[in-house]
């Protein structure tokens, strides 16, 4: 029964987040990317910030033995920026079935530096994946577009999060965690501002609203996701993941009058497939060394 309602409350998580990247795309069309990245920072911070110190939590432990969460948080900020000025400049189909690379992205990144056995099968299934990818970019090609790198990116700095963040202190608090997650956008929006040259923008009322929504759901999909995570197994959720992707095309579909090509549908139809695959593998695996260690004690 708690799968279930763990099973409700991620796939509740990956609509709002959905939802949040609509207001994103909408918002950036009238205030820059670094203006929208810091006003996230600032609610995010907030609100988390207010969470950690209410439980009595340290917002910034000692630099010595907690390195790996502020190179964490650095990572944050690079993702923010590929996330945020990728969805601004790319369709939002587009930025959904790119993004379900992820899981094949981190799978690769913990093979490679942190040294996790992956077999042959789960590398044919990340080269396959990343050939989903591929139709979806379409590199060479009359519909080729530079901005979807800005994706690929994305993908990349999101991964290289997760994978850094499968070595924090077990002593560290999601809340803290998350503060100084947050906390990154308060630097990498003022930084990204300067590179682009862009003028501050007094966002209009339906703008501030836009930026209110986008905060709001972004807090309310992550409360969303860690309740999910901490009353249900991992292993079940990690298939509705997924549906992030169908609200997003729906959204922009609906909302964006985005019209996805049959060559971004089977894309994204190889992602999915190579990541649940992938999914399954891993848990297979671990199934047999949870079994091996119980018959070695025994």
């Amino acid at each position: 029964m708690l799968n279930v309602k763990a099973n409700l409350l991620f796939t509740l998580s990956m609509a709002l987040f959905a939802v949040q990247d609509l207001f994103v795309k909408q918002v950036t069309a009238t205030i820059p990317t670094s203006e929208l990245i810091f006003f996230l920072g600032i609610g995010g911070t907030t609100m988390f910030g207010l969470v950690a110190i209410r439980s009595g939590e340290t917002l910034f432990p000692p630099l010595r033995g907690h390195g790996i969460l502020y190179l964490r948080s650095v990572s944050e900020g690079f993702c923010a920026v590929f996330v945020i000025v990728s969805l601004s400049a790319v369709p939002l189909a587009t930025f959904a079935t790119m993004f379900q690379a992820v899981p094949l992205v981190v799978t690769m990144g913990a093979a490679l530096f942190l040294r996790e056995q992956v077999g042959w099968r789960r590398w044919l299934a990340i080269l396959i994946g990343f050939g989903g990818v591929l139709l979806i970019i379409r590199p060479g090609s009359a519909e080729f577009e530079v901005a979807t790198l800005l994706v690929v990116g994305a993908v990349v700095s999101i991964s290289l999060r997760d994978v850094i963040s499968r070595r924090l202190p077990a002593t560290v608090s999601t809340s803290v965690v998350s503060f100084q997650g947050f906390s990154a956008l308060l630097l990498a929006g003022p930084i990204l501002g300067l590179l682009q040259q862009h003028q501050p923008v007094l966002p209009s009322v339906y703008g501030g609203i836009g930026i209110g929504a986008a905060i709001g759901l972004g807090i309310a999909g992550y409360a969303a996701m860690v309740v999910a995570m901490r009353i249900g197994e991992v292993s079940s959720l990690a298939p509705f993941r997924y549906s992030r992707m169908v609200f997003s095309m729906a959204l922009g579909i609906v909302f964006l009058h985005e019209r996805p090509d049959l060559l971004t549908y089977a894309g994204a139809a190889l992602i999915i497939a190579t990541g649940l695959y992938t999914f399954l593998r891993e848990r297979r695996l671990a199934r047999k060394t949870t079994q091996s260690q119980m018959s070695g004690i025994a």
